[in-house]
């Protein structure tokens, strides 16, 4: 597995200036996002310029472009919303090669009208569902006819909450290009460590055939999200399955701070040696 961290982990607007930083703390890959070159996130528009910066910068420090964030709420209450954000996909899918990537990762979306990472009762309704179905076949055909994966991740506040449902969405709409972003951290919050163990090996081999990242993020014993390594997710024993599921794609950890980088670069390195 290839070690990777959330561009955005790092100050800086410019992706040499980023790229580097993510070097120097021990990784191989980032989850690029274009506020790392000053930019919204989802922009509106690419310049050639802009988009052959971010291949450049991969170039020169070696640093691989795994994917970058095209994440928007695909199932926002508002048909306005959703539009806009499929209108700004199709600008990331259109230009992640020029960028050095093949995917693109999305948000599957909750019915929060404010914030796309809240829960909302209303997700697990037959209307939500519909309308994830009808805004992934658009992201599908968007992606499909430029060969690029999009990746998504079940977590406990979108729509997609489970390994199930993610495994439901794939056989729905059996789309060569939906694949799978694992976090552990986002399949439970307080779970005793049997359980937990359960929960990941049953997620890992539900999903196995389309997991092409596994991000490393925590919880502490509250159930809150913390530093990979400084909480209660058992990593030798996720990384395990995985590495026995076959998976030999980016580990990409995220919501830690830049000066933390290095250690858990070396956590990882050290987990993963031992397996």
């Amino acid at each position: 597995m290839r070690l990777g961290i959330f561009a955005k982990t790092f100050a800086g607007n410019d992706p040499l200036t980023v790229l580097d930083a993510a070097k120097t703390a021990g990784f191989a890959s980032v989850q690029y996002n274009m506020a790392c070159s000053g930019l919204a996130a989802m922009p509106d528009a690419l310049t050639p310029q802009q988009v052959a910066a971010v291949a450049d910068a991969a170039r020169e420090t070696g640093v691989a472009i795994a994917a970058v964030s095209g994440t928007y709420n695909m199932i926002h209450p508002d048909p306005a919303v959703r539009a806009k954000g499929l209108q700004r996909l199709h600008i990331l899918i259109e230009n992640a090669a020029g960028l050095g990537t093949d995917m693109v990762t999305l948000c599957t979306g909750t019915r929060d009208p404010a914030d796309q990472w809240n829960h909302h009762p209303e997700n697990a309704s037959p209307e939500a569902w519909r309308d994830l179905l009808d805004e992934m076949a658009k992201a599908c055909a968007l992606a499909e006819a430029r060969g690029v994966k999009l990746g998504i991740e079940p977590e406990l506040a979108n729509v997609i909450d489970s390994a199930p449902r993610a495994r439901a969405l794939i056989d729905t709409l059996q789309s060569p290009v939906l694949a799978i972003v694992l976090d552990p951290a986002n399949l439970f919050e307080v779970a005793p460590l049997q359980a937990q163990r359960d929960l990941l090996s049953q997620a890992v081999d539900l999903l196995a055939d389309r997991i092409v990242m596994a991000h490393a993020k925590d919880r502490d014993a509250k159930g809150g999200f913390a530093t990979a390594g400084q909480g209660v997710v058992d990593f030798p024993h996720f990384l395990g399955r995985l590495k026995a599921a076959g998976f030999g794609g980016d580990l990409v950890t995220h919501g830690l701070a830049a000066d933390e980088a290095p250690g858990v670069a070396t956590y990882l390195a050290q987990t993963l040696a031992a397996l």
